[in-house]
């Protein structure tokens, strides 16, 4: 029997700054990717390193990216251009992040990011949608 788990109850959160810092649901999330983690490395083959095979060691870690489509609410509090992140990508304002898996855990990441991007989307026969981005800045916490 398999282990898997269905991805739907995936919850993205946006916290307000405050202290105590209290998160909000980001509206109308459809599908989430990332972030994209990584590890950079760097070739560390010497003369002596055995068998004449090549040696790496870890570098940078990489947080990457956080994609997500919403169904697009202009006037909801967490997209619009006011308030939400729309706004905080013109303020160019750090925000903390929570990405809460549907597990029996809730098991969350957290992470600070920018709003790097935003795409509307209205097709003719389709819902009005949109694609943010978001750029991580330092250290997640994945727990």
């Amino acid at each position: 029997m398999t282990d898997a788990i269905a991805a739907f109850g995936t919850y993205l959160k946006v916290g307000d700054g405050a202290s105590p810092e209290v998160f909000t649901t980001i509206a109308e999330v459809l599908d989430i990717d990332g972030p994209e983690l990584e590890q950079d490395t760097e070739e560390v083959t010497s003369h002596s390193s055995s068998g004449g095979w090549e040696e790496f060691i870890g570098t940078i870690l990489r947080t990457g990216e956080v994609s997500f489509e919403v169904n697009y609410v202009p006037t909801g509090a967490t997209h619009d251009a006011s308030t939400g992140l729309l706004a905080d990508m013109v303020a160019k304002t750090l925000r903390n992040f929570q990405l809460i898996w549907p597990d029996s855990g809730s098991t969350t990441w957290s992470f600070s990011a920018l709003v790097t991007g935003f795409t509307p989307a209205a097709e003719v026969d389709g819902a009005l949608r949109g694609e943010f981005t978001l750029k991580l800045s330092g250290q997640p916490t994945l727990a």
